[in-house]
């Protein structure tokens, strides 16, 4: 199982960004896929799930209406599209394929700052 967000960068508060997944060695199409973060010195935390099909969706309550997860079948892509970032989304956003974090990829990290 390869995992590897990009996208990550330095944004003002209110900002956008979008951050990439490229997945490869399992059946991708097929699996639940996840965005988490770990913000500096805290847990894992689970940000938004998406089913196998492209147009079923899950967020935690914290970015809910502010980030849009989003999956290319055909890619092996996972993207979300942070909106209206604030400074408490700092933190280095994983995707996986659970939401606990135990099979992820190498992160990118989102940092909110003024």
């Amino acid at each position: 199982v390869q995992l590897q967000a990009s996208g990550g960068g330095l944004v003002q508060p209110g900002g956008s960004l979008r951050l990439s997944c490229a997945a490869s060695g399992f059946a991708f199409s097929n699996t639940w896929m996840y965005w988490i973060r770990q913000a500096p010195g805290k847990g894992i935390e689970w940000v938004s799930a998406i089913h196998t099909g492209v147009d079923h969706a899950h967020y935690a309550d914290f970015v809910k209406g502010r980030f849009t997860i989003s999956r290319d079948n055909a890619k092996n892509t996972l993207s979300l599209q942070m909106d209206s970032l604030k400074p408490e989304d700092t933190a280095l956003y994983y995707c996986a394929t659970d939401p606990a974090g135990i099979r992820k990829g190498r992160g990118t990290l989102v940092t909110v700052s003024s």
